[in-house]
């Protein structure tokens, strides 16, 4: 027996459904855990609610793929009828997770899809006769439900034209409608005499809730990516908050022989938000952050102290922590429209990482009443504040 009669046959469709009720299986879980998580628990109860139905199909294809095993077909076209809503219900559920929040998704044609696919399969039942007699699968079709279903197929991919879906999603599609077509050229057609056909129709699923699986596992990363990111980040400027900042800082200093605190001050922050609004001056201040963020890569990290307070650690063993002040300042004031008072701070004075902010948070002070757009040591604010004492 070749590999592809095995698969064309009873334990090929075993192997194919077995697979694909792991696969099912493992996204409930996520289904459900992703409920617990967030707050939009009506699109996953939709996931909860549609997956169980297609397990439950599976486990009635496995059954019904044995000599000897008989079901009433009228549960078959149950199962039929809800695969179809199923399906419908879980491209409503992958569209509206990955379709931008502002763009409009509508439900009713999803509605009205399901809606239809009831309305068909009874017809179906009033026209097919002798549906209380049990037979097996091979004897199992009912032509205006396998009809409706492609054109379900057809509708999903022409509802998603507008909407940016990921490649792997528009793959899955085209795998499920792959499936659909040699299931149905093998039951209306061929009746089991291509093997490579039956085998198609039986693994073709399994590539298409494989994809599903990783299109979901997929939504999981970056929701857990964006909460992490949420909890470390600013979210105007894209700088480590202040509390992170603490963090990568006593990391810095633990790590390096010597480590430098550059404390930058936008001048003339409140000028700016009154004369130019509150949309140009975050803006700029994200044009700022920009700019210390790239100095201090590589040697360091940037955070956001608050307003418009910004913050940069950087490792003083191979460059100068004036150098890398002073080329903030200057890219600042080339780039942007507007200035910084810079203040620094190193190790030498100070081996704790709240000390040598506040430090730099003087030297800061020193600039910005001396003048503005300057970048001024700690020592030498230091200096200055015993000469006037």
């Amino acid at each position: 027996m070749s590999i592809t009669q095995w698969l064309s046959g009873p334990n090929g469709l075993l192997l194919s459904s077995s697979a694909v009720i792991v696969i099912l299986v493992l996204m409930l879980f996520m289904s459900v855990r992703l409920s617990k998580s967030y707050r939009n628990k009506r699109i996953y109860s939709l996931l909860i609610t549609a997956i169980p139905l297609i397990i439950v199909k599976q486990c009635l294809l496995a059954v019904l793929a044995y000599p000897g095993w008989s079901l009433p077909p009228y549960l078959y076209l149950s199962f039929s009828v809800l695969q179809i809503i199923s399906f419908i219900i879980i491209n409503f559920v992958f569209m509206k997770l990955y379709t931008h929040r502002t763009a409009q998704l509508k439900v009713i044609p999803f509605i009205i899809m399901s809606m239809l696919a009831l309305v068909v399969a009874g017809i179906q039942f009033a026209v097919t006769p002798a549906l209380g007699t049990a037979v097996h699968s091979q004897s199992l079709t009912f032509p205006s439900l396998d009809f409706y279903g492609l054109i379900v197929i057809f509708m999903i991919m022409l509802d998603t034209r507008s909407a940016d879906m990921s490649p792997k999603y528009y793959a899955s599609l085209i795998v499920f409608f792959a499936s659909e077509l040699a299931r149905l050229a093998d039951a209306y057609v061929f009746h089991g005499s291509l093997t490579w056909l039956v085998s198609a129709s039986q693994l073709l699923p399994v590539v298409y809730y494989s994809l599903l699986f990783i299109l979901l596992f997929e939504w999981v990363i970056e929701r857990l990516m964006f909460t992490y990111q949420s909890s470390i980040m600013d979210g105007l400027t894209g700088l480590y908050n202040r509390r992170h900042f603490y963090s990568k800082a006593e990391q810095l200093l633990l790590s390096s022989k010597s480590m430098a605190i550059i404390f930058c001050d936008i001048d003339n922050f409140k000028k700016l938000n009154d004369t130019h609004g509150h949309l140009k001056a975050d803006a700029v201040l994200k044009q700022v952050a920009e700019i210390i963020k790239e100095e201090s890569s590589g040697i360091g990290s940037a955070g956001r102290y608050g307003g418009e307070e910004l913050l940069s650690c950087i490792s003083s063993e191979r460059v100068k922590p004036e150098i890398v002040a002073e080329s903030i300042r200057r890219r600042v004031e080339q780039e942007t429209m507007v200035t910084l008072s810079i203040g620094i701070s190193t190790s030498k004075e100070s081996k704790a990482v709240q000390e040598m902010i506040k430090q730099a948070d003087e030297a800061m002070y020193r600039s910005k009443s001396t003048g503005k757009n300057k970048v001024t040591p700690f020592k030498s604010a230091a200096s200055h504040r015993k000469t006037l004492a």
